[in-house]
């Protein structure tokens, strides 16, 4: 095993983290920090960053990175927890962030997360942007391996699409950026997982154009205010609208006007990249079903909307540097792609699931396609799900820790609303999007894996596209050093 010489990396020092699991303390641990002793000039300092089991802060350095675990965007946290003995490489400190506004152009490192660039790019100009996602405290690094998504993506595309460089690890050591890894591998990173292939430590991104002021909006819908005929029509409607407007759909358990009942609730949400009249004009025309009136909408900055769609006050942008601004709870998820509109039956069907019990924290986000992802070949990265698809519907359900008891009745409940969609989602295969990891879809062996194995669920994540990402990871990393549950293997493993 071979490690960089640290001098060449901005030395804001990872955190390594050893889980020795079962009864048996064999020699594996010791050999890594043997090995690191004899790569390392300056290994006293070193150590002191390094935490194994017997040491005091042990659980709380490792509990500190539960929430932003595998570079940041894991759900099923395959960096946290594992059944054999792993290491954590925690890229908490690699969060650096350089905006060049002259060039629209920024370099932002892996553990960095998307509250701090948005933060860092709207201290530099109220006119640029990145397209990434909704929720903040995501780190960069898990989000852009994965693909990335947010308000921006039917004008620019993904994260990944917008990703022109990247500084990476690989198994040997060595430090290479978008040249000298070669086109396959950057190809691989932007969407495949970055920590199959290698540790990312740091991307250039491209910035993008928005206004000064841009439209956002919210208008919420019960079953008793005709949801599901709303939502019905919507499919027809929201991808085809034009690449400036964002348009999702959030369905979740709500208190009724009757006292203590429960309904379900369409939240219909959006942005235009424009002004409140045009957008009014817009929705009007195209989709006058929902009911958009001016005090439904907001005139506000980029940055805002920022704030806006993550749940956050508006009073100050400093909130989005704060990772503990949002309740921790507990969650299972599970993802699809539509390509035909649900029949007003079937949405029926699955709005009925929401009055459950167990779905008093759950949600079904549901993102409009269209627009830029039309246009993208689904073999331009990893990330395959493109043109055809009217939108992707994520089903999350959550829990406290006080539940963890409770918490397989739960997961049966996701599993129970996968299984209802069946008949009305994709097919050969039913796909899926990483970033939303799904261990249900299948899993590798603690050992060798093989491509039939592996395919069950690689291709759900990325069709086609799996058969080049395993032969990258051949060439790259053929002992298959960089690996997890759901890591892509090469064709020969050890």
């Amino acid at each position: 095993m071979k490690f960089p010489q640290f001098s060449m990396l901005p030395f804001l020092m990872v955190v390594v983290m050893l889980s020795l699991s079962g009864t048996t303390l064999s020699h594996p641990h010791w050999d890594f920090l043997h090995c690191l002793s004899l790569r390392l000039a300056n290994y006293s300092t070193i150590s002191k960053v390094i935490y194994m089991q017997n040491n005091p802060s042990y659980s709380s350095v490792l509990n500190a990175s539960i929430h932003n675990t595998s570079g940041g965007h894991d759900v099923e946290g395959l960096s946290y927890v594992s059944e054999v003995p792993f290491v954590i490489l925690d890229l908490l400190n690699f969060r650096a962030i350089k905006v060049d506004t002259k060039n629209e152009v920024a370099w932002v490192q892996s553990g960095a997360t998307l509250g701090e660039l948005y933060y860092a790019i709207a201290a530099k100009t109220n006119t640029l942007a990145f397209p990434a996602g909704m929720c903040h405290t995501v780190g960069a690094g898990g989000h852009f391996s994965g693909g990335g998504y947010g308000t921006l993506f039917r004008k620019y595309g993904l994260a990944a699409d917008n990703i022109i460089d990247a500084r990476m690890i690989d198994v040997n050591g060595r430090i290479l950026d978008r040249k000298s890894m070669g086109e396959d591998v950057f190809w691989a990173i932007r969407g495949g997982g970055g920590n199959t292939f290698g540790i990312v430590l740091a991307w250039k991104i491209k910035l993008v154009p928005v206004p000064a002021v841009v439209t956002v909006f919210t208008v919420n819908k019960n079953l008793e205010q005709n949801a599901t005929k709303i939502f019905h029509r919507w499919q027809y409607i929201a991808h085809k609208l034009p690449d400036d407007l964002f348009m999702n759909v959030w369905i979740t358990k709500v208190n009724s006007s009757q006292v203590g009942m429960k309904t379900v609730q369409a939240t219909f949400r959006g942005m235009l990249l424009g002004g409140v009249d045009e957008l009014i004009t817009l929705i009007q025309d195209k989709f006058p079903e929902l009911g958009l009136a001016e005090e439904n909408c907001n005139e506000m900055s980029w940055i805002e909307s920022v704030l806006y769609f993550g749940g956050l006050p508006l009073q100050s942008v400093d909130i989005l540097l704060d990772k503990n601004a949002l309740p921790t709870l507990s969650l299972k998820a599970k993802s699809d792609y539509v390509k035909e509109p649900i029949p007003e039956s079937g949405i029926e069907g699955l709005m009925s699931m929401f009055l459950e019990e167990e779905a008093d924290n759950a949600v079904a986000m549901i993102p409009a396609f269209g627009g830029k992802m039309d246009d993208i070949p689904e073999n331009e990265l990893p990330y395959p799900h493109r043109a055809g698809n009217l939108f992707e519907a994520t089903y999350i359900v959550q829990w406290t820790k006080e539940e963890n008891a409770e918490s397989r009745k739960y997961i049966s409940w996701n599993r129970r609303l996968y299984s209802y969609m069946t008949p009305y989602v994709s097919k050969s295969p039913r796909e899926a999007y990483v970033n939303y990891r799904d261990l249900d879809l299948g899993i590798n062996n603690n050992d060798y894996t093989s491509y039939e194995q592996a395919s069950i669920w690689g291709f759900k994540y990325f069709k086609n596209n799996f058969k080049r990402l395993v032969q990258v990871k051949t060439k790259v990393d053929p002992m298959n050093f960089f690996r997890n549950e759901q890591s892509i293997p090469p064709l020969l493993s050890p």
